[in-house]
């Protein structure tokens, strides 16, 4: 019988939930604990996740009144709930419970850019959970509540933060485009995630500087320049089920070249387990990250336009979502950060 730390999943139906349980079932320092839904109280897990055998017999509890008694007892609860739930179970709870919150409640530090983009009372910030960025993973691992970053925002400052640090790139004139596979709208139908409507298509949304994932991304990237930044976001949405390609852009600085943005990256996360910057010329893939928690980087001087171009991917699920979340439970919890976490993908 396995005796490691009970982590509660809340919002556990829905596809991030469904990857915090499958990477909990492999984690050598964490058990699955209560298992909580909302529409899906009182139905079999498995009936929602086929992919977990081993917790046939389990059905998902309510997140009611009566699911913070629930949880208190849990040495960790991961919340997996849709943006703007969080922080009313969070006030239920003892202060005292760690809770990693993979909503976007308490990523914004700024109200105004909550109200803007979510609308609603802003409830505060959070440690912000990307624990490659600098400082920032001292901080989760002195902290008992993390705010896990959104799958678009890990991408984009995981390439770009080193280069802004180093003042190799401009902070007023950065462009991102960045495509993400179905799995990032969560599970919901509408139209323009079926099937037929997905397949064999790209499509852009939510262009023009109104994605909600804008701020979090200025935020986190004004943190590294130290000035700040103005972005430009596209998100895309591609035929694929999980995956996240993005391609940022800033204005150079005179006289950078590949060279130097190559070095940045490379002296950044030389000592990372999970960020790869790949060989030069060798650009990431999507299906390389499938199952991981590792970013693939790459990063170009484009001297006919002045501008540098990095390309980061990642799985949406795990990097972007579930596996940065137990990542940041183990520096929490005080356990070996990669515990539990895959490096390597699983394409084709």
């Amino acid at each position: 019988m396995r005796m490691g730390r009970s982590a509660a999943v809340v919002g556990a139906s829905g596809y991030a939930g469904g990857e915090l349980l499958r990477l909990l079932l492999a984690h050598p320092a964490m058990d699955v604990g209560p298992v909580l839904a909302g529409t899906a109280a009182g139905r079999p897990v498995t009936e929602l996740h086929p992919q977990l055998p081993q917790l046939a017999g389990l059905t998902f509890g309510a997140t009611d009144e009566a699911a913070a008694a629930t949880l208190a007892g849990s040495d960790l609860v991961f919340l997996a709930l849709p943006h703007g739930e969080s922080a009313a179970l969070v006030a239920r709870l003892p202060a005292d419970v760690p809770v990693v919150d993979l909503g976007a409640d308490f990523r914004l530090e700024r109200a105004a850019a909550w109200e803007h983009y979510y609308g609603g009372t802003h409830a505060g910030s959070w440690v912000y959970g990307l624990p490659e960025l600098p400082g920032a993973r001292a901080a989760v691992a002195a902290s008992h509540r993390v705010a896990n970053p959104g799958c678009y925002p890990t991408a984009v400052a995981v390439g770009l933060a080193p280069l802004l640090a180093a003042g190799l790139v401009e902070e007023t004139d950065v462009v991102v485009v960045a495509s993400s596979g179905t799995s990032g709208a969560g599970r919901r139908t509408t139209p323009a995630l079926m099937a037929s409507e997905v397949m064999g298509a790209l499509s852009a949304y939510k262009a023009g500087g109104v994605h909600q994932h804008t701020p979090e991304m200025e935020q986190a990237l004004t943190a590294a320049a130290g000035a700040p930044v103005t972005l430009s976001f596209t998100p895309v949405l591609a035929p694929m089920p999980r995956g996240i390609l993005a391609t940022s852009t800033a204005r150079l600085a005179p006289g950078t070249g590949t060279a130097a943005l190559r070095e940045a990256l490379l002296a950044a996360y030389a000592d990372e387990a999970f960020v790869h910057v790949l060989p030069e010329g060798s650009w990431p893939t999507t299906a390389a990250t499938a199952g991981s928690n590792s970013v693939h980087l790459q990063v170009a001087a484009d001297g006919h336009a002045g501008r540098a171009v990095v390309v980061a991917a990642l799985d949406n699920l795990v990097k972007g979502a579930a596996g940065q979340a137990v990542q940041n439970a183990n520096l929490v919890l005080g356990l070996d950060e990669t515990a539990g976490l895959p490096v390597a993908g699983v394409a084709p």
